[in-house]
């Protein structure tokens, strides 16, 4: 009823704050004093902490928003696949896909990683950035991205 919904909003709201800030602090944990800033691969317990944790919440934030989701078939490895396509890349269910996949890096515009929050969560995933401002982005990021995808498993698949 509309009582329930006046009441459940705030709720839902207050749960989706504390999952973020809950994923901000997982992703400060493991990037805390890590060496190389997104040139150096997370290894360890950072990764482990990255995959386990931040999928978990992410899951548990998309439940929240009233989202359940299930998956078909098998995950390709990061051995079998080290890119991972997703189309159209449009929205904020990108989310998903990278909750699902293990938390894969991503491709994002550099500017995103300034972004209070979100910025930091999103350098726990070891982004290769885009440079909108640099005549060269592309050509660079088409090279990390060949680095990584070749790095036999060192660096984490990139969606």
């Amino acid at each position: 009823t509309v009582l329930q919904g006046i009441i459940l909003l705030p709720l839902r709201a207050i749960c989706i704050a504390f999952i973020l800030l809950l994923a901000w602090l997982f992703a400060s944990i493991a990037t805390f004093r890590h060496r190389g800033k997104g040139s150096v691969p997370l290894k360890g317990w950072r990764r482990r902490m990255i995959q386990t944790t931040l999928s978990g919440l992410t899951r548990t934030l998309f439940f929240v928003m009233g989202f359940q989701v299930k998956v078909k078939g098998k995950i390709a490895s990061l051995l079998e696949a080290p890119i991972f396509v997703a189309a159209p890349h449009s929205s904020f269910f990108d989310a998903i896909i990278s909750a699902l996949t293990g938390m894969p890096s991503i491709v994002s515009r550099a500017e995103n990683l300034s972004t209070p929050v979100f910025g930091t969560i999103l350098s726990s995933l070891q982004p290769v950035s885009v440079s909108r401002q640099d005549p060269d982005s592309r050509k660079n990021t088409v090279t990390e991205i060949t680095k990584r995808a070749l790095s036999r498993g060192q660096w984490p698949q990139v969606i």
